[in-house]
């Protein structure tokens, strides 16, 4: 056929013209496809132009400059309903139901991984952690039971701001799903997804993931774009992300170990010791001034502020009197919004200065504060002493519910620990009873505090443990009036 008699070519249909028509999955082309041998995902543009039987792929989609890529954007002409003029392409998403059968291999990945959910990041956004090299072999796992996955355990969460971590090291040809279901994913995660979606960190990205970034984008929001962001290293991801709550797969520790290695010349011995191991060098290591209040033990708190009243940190009591004014209280949203990070890094500062702090009448400041002092404390509120009987709490019976929480606040939390809760949970209180304004029922609140309130010692929480630590703060709460004593 002459070439000014071909039919135009939308975005999707483009990659079936750069292979010839031959490699359709579902009516769209597999990743997989474009050569025989991809161990981990590292890109080659020669294989690409040797495969027999395959098209080369025109000039533009080949060594993009990383700066190009990181750098552009879309022209601003291709609004968020764009997808519906892709309605002609093959697949369609409307199957895509949680059903009761999918649970018990739902469990499965959940022990396995595959998604974790952590606690907040350092303005008070969920984290969840995707991990390629935990994904089954395709052969175990359709891709679409993947999809409904993740939506499974995304509804959970995306009702308040979030961060998605991916880590791309370990995808390979055996489970990686193709082209055509990237597409299915990214069309059934609608609005109620990506509203709330704040970051989404693309962890090692390979050459490949670029380019299959710079045929869709096209077809992806404006919006969604600005929320991608390539992270290159653990130690670059350390700026955004505290790595002790997270759990990095090993594969991934050593995969970022070895390009560290590699990209280590010229650096100096801190920044070398940095590469080696992020986490080892977050702290400063001179010791905090003794008005800090973020990032220490409530020990130190306590000793170095004499006129703390009933042992609540200065903060914490603070946030918790604007927060109970009435217009604040029935804020909307209120504890599941994020809020500007320049804002509560500076509120951060004045308080470890000392100095007196106002939120601006932005009850979203004064919330996202409260939880980031909560889970920057060097050990939780709830203490890692209580953390293995607390994961029993939905084994036990109704019956002894009641006498067993009793016993691990009133009898095995420390004095000063006991205080503090009782003061946040009866200002919850106050919060939940207005839930018909400000949509933050107990079950809402127990999602938001449970992972600031409780941690492992070792800072990584399973997306297992999650469910019971919820469980037990919104029973607290629900019943906090014949648990603490007045």
């Amino acid at each position: 056929m002459d070439s000014e008699h071909q039919p135009k070519l939308n975005p999707v249909r483009a990659f079936q013209v750069f292979h010839g028509g031959n490699t359709e999955v579902d009516g769209f082309p597999s990743l997989s496809d474009f050569y025989d041998c991809e161990p981990n995902l590292e890109f080659d543009d020669s294989e690409l132009e040797q495969t027999a039987g395959l098209a080369p792929l025109p000039p533009e989609l080949l060594d993009i400059p990383d700066e190009s890529i990181d750098k552009s954007t879309s022209d601003g002409t291709i609004e968020e309903n764009f997808e519906e003029e892709l309605a002609t392409a093959q697949d369609s998403y409307a199957e895509i139901a949680t059903s009761s059968s999918d649970y018990d291999r739902f469990a499965e990945m959940t022990r396995n991984g595959v998604v974790d959910v952590v606690g907040d990041d350092e303005i008070g956004r969920r984290i969840i952690v995707v991990s390629a090299c935990k994904l089954p072999s395709s052969e175990d796992l359709h891709p679409d039971k993947l999809l409904r996955y993740l939506m499974y355990t995304l509804d959970k969460y995306v009702e308040q701001d979030y961060s998605v971590i991916y880590f791309h090291h370990g995808l390979t040809r055996n489970n990686k799903p193709p082209l055509s279901w990237m597409w299915k994913a990214y069309r059934a995660f609608d609005r109620k997804y990506k509203k709330n979606l704040k970051a989404l960190y693309l962890v090692h990205p390979t050459n490949l993931i670029r380019i299959v970034w710079q045929m869709l984008r096209p077809a992806i929001s404006v919006k969604f774009g600005h929320k991608i962001m390539y992270v290159n290293s653990l130690l670059e991801l350390q700026r955004h992300i505290n790595l002790e709550k997270i759990s990095i797969p090993e594969t991934v520790l050593q995969y970022d170990k070895k390009i560290s290695e590699k990209n280590s010349k010229g650096t100096s011995s801190k920044e070398k010791q940095e590469q080696k191991d992020p986490k080892s060098c977050r702290k400063d290591s001179l010791s905090p001034p003794v008005t800090q209040q973020f990032g220490v033990s409530l020990q130190f708190i306590r000793e170095n502020n004499s006129e703390m009243v009933d042992s609540i940190p200065p903060v914490v009591r603070q946030c918790i009197e604007f927060l109970s004014h009435p217009d604040a209280l029935e804020t909307e949203g209120i504890f599941r919004r994020s809020a500007n990070i320049s804002e509560i890094k500076e509120l951060q500062r004045a308080c470890n200065r000392g100095e007196p702090i106002t939120f601006q009448n932005n009850p979203h400041n004064a919330a996202v504060l409260l939880k980031t002092f909560l889970h920057d404390l060097e050990e939780p509120l709830m203490t890692f002493d209580l953390y293995d009987e607390i994961l029993e709490f939905q084994s036990w019976s109704q019956r002894d519910k009641p006498r067993q929480v009793k016993i691990l606040i009133r009898e095995k939390l420390p004095l000063e620990n006991y205080k503090i809760l009782k003061y946040i949970m009866q200002f919850l209180w106050k919060v939940q009873d207005r839930s018909c304004l400000n949509k933050m029922t107990s079950s809402n609140l127990a999602v938001v505090f449970g992972p600031n309130l409780l941690w492992p010692r070792n800072g990584q929480m399973s997306l297992q443990s999650i469910a019971p630590i919820n469980s037990f703060i919104d029973f607290v709460l629900e019943n906090q009036e014949s648990i603490f004593i007045i």
